[in-house]
């Protein structure tokens, strides 16, 4: 029996490596539109890569960036929450929405600006904070409003979505539920719980496909393996920080230095992958890393 791990769309390598994709767009579409409730005519991938403008303020990959015909939206897949995720989070969407709002000739209010966060380990995580929030909703959005519920703008939202909330529905063979929400449900199913789901739908069809072949790439999977230890890594670092009551200023700074050492942990895989004798294009695929970074590197 294989012992291997296989890796769902929880991995946010895993979602961007199958809804990244131009041809993928008849996947992302109908995610986006149950989880919006509105059809979306067109997409247009943006880079990835948030430019700033302050050179210490270190750069953010988005999970998924996109323009479409019902504003901009973000994407961000957290397979774990931690104290900071919500702060950290805030502080990149204002960051975007400030570039977007800049950018023209005047402010409008006319383009939105949606983020939608699939976050697993909410109610673990917050069950004494905000438990309450997601008792009879797996669901919460998220505008600026005063206390009479008057919005400060029209064209800024999070629509937070707790995983574990809609895997519930799946657990427990709610049929309508599932039939609701299976765009949603399907992103942590394995290939044999995805069979039973399939009921001849194209979009659950074409996804079990795709994460097959994600998890038929030895290279992804040596990658998403990679960054799923060193998220262990952090997570026992954190731990004991907070056990041993350590400032949190110093947890910062742990978080800081993992986040730093991403990037050293991508170029020893690249280099490992040299040495294997995989080409440029396939490890620039995999690690994100440019064909001039990757020249630069093994000069």
């Amino acid at each position: 029996m294989s012992t291997e791990k296989f890796f769902t769309c929880r991995n946010d390598r895993a979602f961007k490596e199958i809804f990244m994709k131009e041809d993928n767009k008849d996947l992302l579409i109908p995610l986006l539109e149950v989880c919006l409730g509105v059809h979306i005519q067109d997409l247009t991938y943006l880079n990835l890569e948030d430019n700033v403008d302050n050179v210490h303020v270190r750069k953010k990959s988005y999970d998924l960036r996109l323009s479409t015909d019902i504003g901009r939206i973000q994407v961000e897949v957290n397979a774990n929450i931690y104290d900071y995720s919500r702060v950290r989070q805030m502080a990149y969407l204002c960051n975007d929405y400030s570039h977007v709002t800049l950018s023209g000739d005047d402010y409008e209010e006319d383009l939105n600006m949606i983020q939608i966060n699939f976050t697993y380990g909410l109610m673990k995580k917050f069950q004494d904070k905000y438990h309450y929030l997601y008792d009879d909703k797996g669901i919460r959005i998220y505008k600026l409003r005063d206390e009479e519920k008057k919005t400060f703008v029209d064209n800024f939202q999070i629509y937070e979505f707790n995983m574990d909330y809609f895997m519930k529905f799946w657990y427990n063979k709610d049929e309508e539920m599932i039939d609701k929400y299976r765009y949603i449900i399907m992103m942590n199913l394995d290939l044999d719980n995805l069979s039973k789901m399939t009921k001849k739908d194209m979009v659950v069809d074409k996804y079990m496909k795709e994460i097959k072949r994600v998890n038929e790439d030895p290279g992804l999977v040596h990658f998403m393996s990679y960054e799923e230890d060193l998220r262990k890594r952090q997570n026992t670092m954190l731990r004991r920080a907070k056990e041993d009551g350590v400032g949190e200023g110093f947890k910062q700074g742990i978080e800081q230095g993992i986040e730093e050492g991403k990037e050293t942990t991508k170029r020893e895989l690249a280099m490992k992958m040299v040495k294997e004798g995989i080409d440029f294009e396939t490890i620039s695929k995999i690690t994100g890393f440019s064909n001039d970074e990757l020249n630069k590197i093994f000069v």
